[in-house]
């Protein structure tokens, strides 16, 4: 019988590992899980199985910082991990808010300790989690937060929660002024974990017989609350009091943020605006990382959960006719004019640092765990389009081939991922 050095070759794609200040040509060997060696070549008898990648793109696992995957327990909106997760091609997931000091001991038994795919919690702060997409608003006001059981969950569950899920809109000022806001942050604070602070409107705004908060001063004031580290999501967001103000122009206060350590999430989701991508592009603000904000309203395959639902207007995400996942934000900001270099740290090596976990993922290091992505770099003629209605020509389009989640190999077979067809621009 023969006796095999790896268990299995990468042979022949192209290696992108910004840890590693690695872009070339390169084979993978892998053995027992972990990654055995890469070198520009490595001879195919040494392995046991070898999968010839030439053409492709080899990428340490990819890394999705916004998902919403407390599947079941937060209704229609909570994705299943590994079909956003390892079955779409990436091998890390952070579920957004979903989790909370009441439901977080179900978090880890049904959805952490169960997924093939990694899955961490950037926990919301209030008391029920995001039920339902924060459908009912009345549940997230100050009465919904206890800081102590907030406080006392995140300190016995420090492997899975890397940060804290706060809104920061219009809608939720309009009730409670800045009081949730601030219980938000100070519990991140307090207890030495990152802030992701939610920006755009997400409630419509109520607040009987007095003026409507001004967007622009919440955002403003919000930005003043948080510190380096944090996070901002979704700078493309059509919505009021986010990056783009009610001039139509950057706030001013986004680039002041950014300036003293604030960081940029895409957050992708129902949050993409083409036209206002381009602004904030173009005033100089790049986002540190790349999250789709992928959940169950905003994709197609679960369009139907929906239909039934009776939520107020504001909170219905325009469906889209196609399903998107990670790889299409990547070719959404190739196609806005980021090169391929500058969006992989995007889903590798940043969200990795923002996790405080850049010695176990985000890299191609020998001895790690061998979570590594394979995508197809595809050239041709594609239309993208937001949730406005505006397309956006792509000549560039990535799509998931394959994954190793800690040596074992996943096809990229989820129902979320549309055919690179149906993006086609009749010629």
């Amino acid at each position: 019988m023969t006796q095999y050095q790896f268990d299995l070759l990468l042979k022949g794609g192209r290696v992108i590992d910004p840890a590693n200040n690695v872009d070339a040509l390169m084979d993978i060997a892998v053995s027992r899980g972990k990654i055995a060696a890469v070198a520009p070549d490595i001879c195919a008898d040494t392995a046991a199985e070898v999968r010839d990648v030439r053409g492709r793109i080899v990428l340490p696992g990819l890394i999705d910082i916004h998902t919403h995957v407390f599947e079941h327990v937060t209704g229609r909106f909570g994705l299943n991990p590994d079909m956003i997760g390892v079955n779409s091609g990436v091998t890390t997931v952070v579920d957004l808010g979903g989790a909370a000091s009441l439901t977080f001991s179900a978090f880890r038994h049904f959805v952490a300790e169960r997924a093939i795919t990694r899955v961490f919690s950037f926990i919301s702060p209030y008391l029920v989690g995001a039920l339902e997409s924060h459908g009912y608003p009345e549940l997230y006001g100050p009465h919904g937060i206890d800081r102590k059981a907030l406080l006392q969950t995140i300190e016995t569950n420090r492997d899975l929660v890397r940060g804290l899920k706060m809104h920061a809109e219009v809608g939720g000022v309009s009730r409670w002024n800045y009081e949730v806001i601030e219980h938000a942050k100070s519990s991140a604070k307090e207890a030495g974990i990152p802030a992701y602070c939610h920006l755009g409107q997400m409630w419509p705004a109520r607040r009987p017989g007095g003026a409507m908060p001004d967007p622009d001063a919440v955002f403003e004031a919000a930005l003043d609350m948080l510190e380096p580290g944090d996070i901002l999501a979704h700078p493309f967001s059509r919505n009021p009091g986010s990056f783009i103000g009610k001039n139509g122009e950057v706030n001013p206060a986004a680039k002041e943020a950014i300036a003293r350590g604030l960081r940029v999430d895409v957050g992708r989701g129902g949050h993409i605006s083409y036209d206002r991508a381009r602004k904030v592009i173009d005033a100089g603000i790049i986002p540190y990382t790349a999250g789709s904000d992928l959940h169950g309203y905003n994709t197609r395959i679960a369009a139907e959960r929906t239909e039934e639902m009776d939520l107020h207007p504001a909170f219905r995400v325009l469906m889209g006719k196609r399903r998107f996942g990670l790889h299409t934000v990547l070719s959404e900001l190739i196609a806005l004019g980021f090169k391929l270099e500058d969006v992989v740290p995007m889903v590798t090596t940043h969200p990795a640092q923002i996790l405080n976990l850049s010695d176990e993922i985000g890299t191609l290091g020998v001895g790690r765990d061998a979570d590594i992505s394979v995508l197809r770099d595809e050239r041709g003629k594609w239309t993208l389009i937001d949730q406005t209605g505006v397309a956006l020509q792509a000549e560039r389009m990535l799509y998931p081939d394959f994954c190793l989640r800690a040596g074992a190999l996943f096809e990229a077979s989820a129902p979320i991922l549309s055919p690179l067809e149906e993006f086609e621009t009749a010629a």
